[in-house]
Parts: C-alpha cells; structure tokens; sequence
C-alpha cells in the first residue's frame, strides 16, 4: 500500500514539473502598456508585431558614431525597465543596443514555447537586417538567452557572438539542479552545444568562476566546440549576475567592441 502511496506522488511530482515548467524555468515581470520607460542613454521604444496575439516589446539605444548594433537576448527574469540598464557599457563602445521581453515579458504578449522564442528571435534579426548590414551585428546572449543567441548566429552570418554565463543545453542545466529528474520531462532543451558548432562568426565567452546559477563547467564544455581564434573568459570570483561589476569583463568586451 505505502508503494502505491509512494508512486502516486512521485508520478503526481513529475507531472506538475512537466506541466509547469516554464515557472520553474521563466519569471518574467509585467508592466502596464503604458508605461513610459525612462533612461539616461538617447533611447526609441519599438513595438514589434508578431502575429495577431503576439506583439514584442523593445528598446532601441543609440550610441554616438555608431559601428553598428548589438542584438541583446536577455536572462529569464524582469523586463526591459532593469535590462535596459546595462546599455551604458555598449553605446559607450559606439554600439546601438537592441532589447527584446519575450513574451510575456514587460509589454510583450503571446505565450512563451522554445519554438516560439527560437522564431522570434528570427523575426527580429530580419527586421533588424533592414537597417544594419549583417556585417555590423552583433549578437549578445546572457544566462537562457544564450540558447536562443547561438541558435540565431548558427542560422545566420552575425559580426560577433557574445554569450554571458550559457549553459551546455537546458537537459544538462535542469540535471545539474535535479540529478533525478528523467530527461524526457523536459520541453526546454535549447541545445547550444549543437548550435555553436555550426557558428561561423568569432565567439566570445564569458562566465564567472562562482556563478551558483550556471557553473562554469558549462562554458568549459562548449570551449570544446570552438574555432581555434573564438575565447573564453572566465572571470575570477564572478557569480551569475555581477560580471559587469568585474573590470576585467569591460576590459575583453571593450576589445571585442573596438
């Protein structure tokens, strides 16, 4: 009787995780439609329209002289009013920024799914290619937007790929927090490590030697997929959500961005 007891809860677990995953995976922040953002950096809002349900909301950053665009695929939390803060380090390099919330995101509308992040993504870059020749973007992905930024520059031929704490793919980032957890239950794989190795673009890594989120182990497998110039930058003593507190992260990106 206590087995059947046992069995009962655990299929009742497993079926929660599956069924529920993308709270355990995604924790996005609403904000009112109308809300008026408010930065110090020379910014557009742009509002992209998917499909009838489906419209994306992003911030354009301007920089002085600009070299061309940086495309950024941000970590699964918040909106574009806390991400919007990290511009400073890009426009100051003479790059445009580019942010996107995925859906369900800040304003964004529509209903999140790996496909649906993976083609939006792509509908983006095209509307982006309209007005920066494909030679002057830069990609950059940060914690689970790394999956979808290496997934675009795979299918693309981007300027750079830059990818802040990625993880190997999700099946191994969900084993590393639940060792238990069959892999079959989960939607999400985002497999970065075939992604990268069909890159072609220079790619840089960087990841922090104590991130708690994503271990640096990740970046140490996927440096085995790269091209003899692409880099890894480990960052000593960083954590999953401070490497631009580290002076050596501005000093590689600025070399990146020069």
């Amino acid at each position: 009787m206590i087995l059947y007891i046992l069995s009962g809860i655990i299929i009742l677990i497993l079926t929660l995780i599956y069924v529920f995953q993308e709270k355990l995976i995604f924790y996005p922040e609403k904000i009112p439609p109308d809300y008026k953002y408010q930065f110090d950096s020379d910014f557009v809002e742009i509002t992209y329209k998917i499909d009838k349900k489906t419209t994306l909301n992003a911030i354009l950053f301007r920089a002085e002289s600009s070299k061309g665009l940086v495309f950024y695929l941000h970590g699964n939390a918040g909106n574009l009013i806390s991400w919007g803060q990290i511009a400073p380090q890009f426009i100051d390099n003479h790059y445009d920024l580019l942010i996107i919330d995925y859906r369900g995101y800040g304003k964004s509308t529509g209903k999140l799914s790996e496909k649906s992040l993976l083609s939006d993504g792509q509908f983006i870059y095209d509307q982006i290619k309209k007005d920066y020749e494909e030679n002057n973007i830069i990609i950059y992905g940060r914690s689970i937007g790394t999956g979808i930024a290496t997934y675009l520059a795979s299918t693309n031929k981007p300027k750079q790929l830059i990818l802040e704490s990625p993880f190997y793919n999700m099946i191994d980032l969900a084993k590393s927090f639940y060792p238990w957890l069959p892999g079959f239950l989960i939607r999400y794989h985002f497999r970065t490590d075939r992604y990268i190795k069909n890159v072609g673009c220079p790619i840089a890594l960087f990841h922090g030697t104590n991130d708690e989120i994503i271990n640096y182990k990740s970046s140490l497998k996927l440096k085995e997929f790269l091209k003899d110039t692409d880099r890894l930058f480990l960052i000593k003593g960083g954590h999953h959500n401070d490497l631009s507190s580290f002076e050596s992260y501005h000093y590689h990106l600025g070399e990146i961005l020069k």
